[in-house]
This record gives structure tokens, C-alpha cells and sequence, in this order.
């Protein structure tokens, strides 16, 4: 059975590979936000003679294509990764936990709000935004 990501690749024209059809599930399994060496690791646990570099490539193709939005989570001072989620029609926004990388995906009507409230007291009309919080888990 076709993995999502597949799915559209296929909707799409595109020219479907092994290897590609093993990242695509990869990242269409992925419950985090992986980053490109996390989907090689993942992707060479199905099949040894994937690269890092058909991991690079099939990765931004499917950036290119509309098919993946690429993150850039400062989790740690000076790393910068970019990490990678399924495009999504529904807009959610994103909590990092600076010690553990673990991303929470949420959607709060309340910020949406405020959000256009702010935008409209500036004088504009809110096209777009992405929020990312950054925290730690109160103990």
C-alpha cells in the first residue's frame, strides 16, 4: 500500500524509485519533525544501499514539489537543522523543547485571534504566520 507522501508524488507525475518509495514512507510514518540524517537512518534500517546524498535529494524534490514544509528549530545554540513535516491544509503552530527536541504541534483559536487583532491595529490584513515556542518542561 502506497504511504501518503507516495500517494501524492504519484497524483502528482512524478517518477516513483525504491528508494524514494522508502523515504517517502519514512517521512509519511514520521510522528516527529525529522531532520535529513534522521530520515537516512530510518530510511537505511528498510535498505543498506540508500546514500545520505538520495536522502538530500529526494528530500528537497519533495520540498520543491509542495509536498514537504521544511522547519528551522533552533533546539540548541548554534544548530540550526532543518526538519521537515507532511504540508498541511490545517494551520497548527509549534512548541520546541529545548532540551529534548521533542516538537508539540498545537492550534489555539485564542493566538489566531490576537494574532489578526495585532496585525489589524498595525493597519494590516494577517496573510500568513508561523509561531514556534521554545521551553522546557516545568518540573
Amino acid at each position: 500500500m502506497a504511504s501518503e507522501i507516495e500517494r501524492i508524488c504519484i497524483e502528482k507525475g512524478m517518477r516513483m524509485t525504491d528508494q524514494r518509495r522508502i523515504i517517502a514512507k519514512v517521512l509519511s510514518d514520521a510522528h516527529d519533525h525529522p531532520d535529513v540524517e534522521e530520515v537516512y537512518r530510518r530510511s537505511v534500517e528498510t535498505d543498506s544501499r540508500i546514500s545520505i546524498a538520495t536522502v538530500y535529494r529526494t528530500v528537497r524534490l519533495f520540498e520543491e514539489a509542495g509536498i514537504l514544509e521544511r522547519h528551522e528549530f533552533r533546539v540548541e545554540v548554534g544548530e540550526n537543522r532543518a526538519r521537515f513535516e507532511l504540508v498541511s491544509e490545517l494551520h497548527h503552530d509549534h512548541l520546541i523543547d529545548i532540551e529534548s527536541g521533542e516538537v508539540i504541534e498545537f492550534h489555539d483559536d485564542e493566538i489566531e485571534k490576537l494574532q489578526k487583532r495585532i496585525a489589524e491595529k498595525h493597519g494590516y490584513k494577517l496573510m500568513d504566520h508561523r509561531m514556534e515556542l521554545y521551553g522546557s518542561k516545568i518540573k
